[in-house]
């Protein structure tokens, strides 16, 4: 199935810079409207959840298993999320998707407050809340080269680029450590719930997507041969399969002592944990900002392949900080680096898939990146809690920081990136 929007009536100008480009069409200023709210939203839950295991069960191990499920739902999902993304309408997905955020996290609010929610109730949330997500990763990549000419693609993953860290990583944490730490975290869960309501409006209001009929000329190919042929594509081109496969020990050695330890670090070495954990995570996503913001805001570079793995690989040495200081400017500064390496490498990630993907398995590719680079992502969470109580946090944070460096080189070598990116140029 191919679909377009009606981009009949852009606005006339967006001035001079590049990244402003995609707003003048009016379906991607509704859609990235809405995905601003939602991902407020996200931003808001990451902190609400953390503390609202924490004071159902001040243990590492509990936000672990929390974690653990969130990642699960995303992971086992995301290669039928792809599918549903290249055969049904990616807007009718989204706005599912939707409205099981707002369900899931209006529920775990009120069982708060009437004080009979348990651990196991944050974690079967989670698992919604990941199986959600799978289907909506790959149906918003797949929407964007339906609706904006592919020479603004760079412009609208920028804005992205920009958009989530800001509100994932700054804003909404940084909102919801002052919100928790002065109420509760049921509060916090009660406002995440309307930003969701505010993104699915949003989502309603865009124009419904319109279905061209001659693609339906295409056979419909059966699920697994859908997967298979995505798979064959991803086996077959030497960038894309090594990139994901340095993905995947990336999540695994990185991820899990970010988004599990990084609040207990908080907590046990800072007076106000919650704010402070809310601070550190909002100097990353300024820091993304930036580094998304500077890629954006002019021409893929020549070197595209190079550029991202040496950002994502080097840039995660800062890492190493986090792990033994008990400054905060100083663990500020560490997580802003890393958020300005990660935020370019992201932009120029998503673009690459837009532009050397063939248009009809762009979702399936979509989630075959997010499941392969996320696969360890519930071993990660389920196993840095544990590992914390044998393992000193410093040696853990140590093998964050370096092991990424190591395997962005073995990747450049093996997919004779350098080569490649010269071979096919996107500029």
């Amino acid at each position: 199935m191919s679909a377009h929007f009606d981009v009949e009536h852009p606005v006339e100008s967006t001035g001079g810079w590049r990244v402003l480009a995609p707003f003048r069409f009016r379906e991607y200023r509704l859609l990235i409207s809405a995905l601003s709210v939602s991902i407020f939203a996200e931003g808001m839950w990451a902190v609400v959840m953390a503390m609202q295991v924490i004071a159902l069960d001040n243990d590492p191990a509990s936000l672990s298993l929390v974690a653990a499920c969130l990642g699960a739902g995303l992971v086992a999902f995301v290669l039928v999320g792809g599918i549903a993304a290249d055969r049904i309408d990616q807007r009718a997905i989204i706005i599912t998707v939707e409205a099981v955020n707002i369900s899931v996290v209006l529920t775990v609010a009120i069982m708060s407050s009437l004080g009979v929610l348990r651990i196991w109730h944050m974690a079967a949330g989670a698992a919604m809340l990941g199986i959600a997500a799978a289907f909506f990763f790959p149906s918003y990549s797949a929407m964007l080269p339906r609706i904006l000419p592919a020479d603004q693609l760079l412009a609208a993953n920028g804005v992205e680029g920009v958009v989530r860290p800001v509100l994932e990583r700054a804003v909404g944490p940084a909102v919801a450590g002052v919100v928790v730490g002065v109420t509760f975290p049921a509060v916090g869960a009660y406002a995440v719930a309307a930003l969701f309501a505010i993104g699915l409006v949003l989502l309603v209001i865009t124009r419904p997507v319109k279905v061209v009929a001659a693609q339906h000329d295409v056979k419909q190919a059966h699920v697994l041969g859908d997967m298979r042929d995505g798979f064959r594509f991803m086996v077959r081109t030497p960038w894309l399969l090594w990139t994901l496969l340095f993905a995947s020990i990336f999540v695994l050695v990185v991820l899990g002592p970010i988004e599990v330890l990084l609040p207990f670090i908080a907590q046990q070495r800072f007076e106000d944990g919650a704010r402070t954990y809310g601070f550190v995570l909002a100097a990353f996503g300024i820091g993304s900002a930036i580094g998304a913001l500077g890629v954006s805001s002019g021409r893929l570079p020549r070197r595209y392949l190079t550029v991202m793995m040496v950002m994502w690989g080097a840039g995660s040495l800062p890492l190493v900080v986090v792990g033994w200081t008990s400054s905060f400017p100083v663990m500020a500064l560490a997580t802003f680096i890393v958020g300005v390496t990660d935020g370019a490498g992201s932009v120029i990630w998503g673009t690459l898939l837009q532009r050397r993907v063939p248009r009809e398995m762009l979702g399936r590719v979509s989630s075959l990146d997010f499941f392969v680079s996320l696969a360890f992502l519930p071993v990660s969470f389920a196993i840095a809690g544990p590992l914390s109580k044998v393992v000193p946090v410093g040696t853990i944070f140590l093998a964050a920081g370096v092991v990424p460096v190591l395997l962005a080189a073995i990747a450049m070598v093996a997919a004779r990136m350098p080569r490649d990116e010269i071979q096919n140029p996107l500029r």
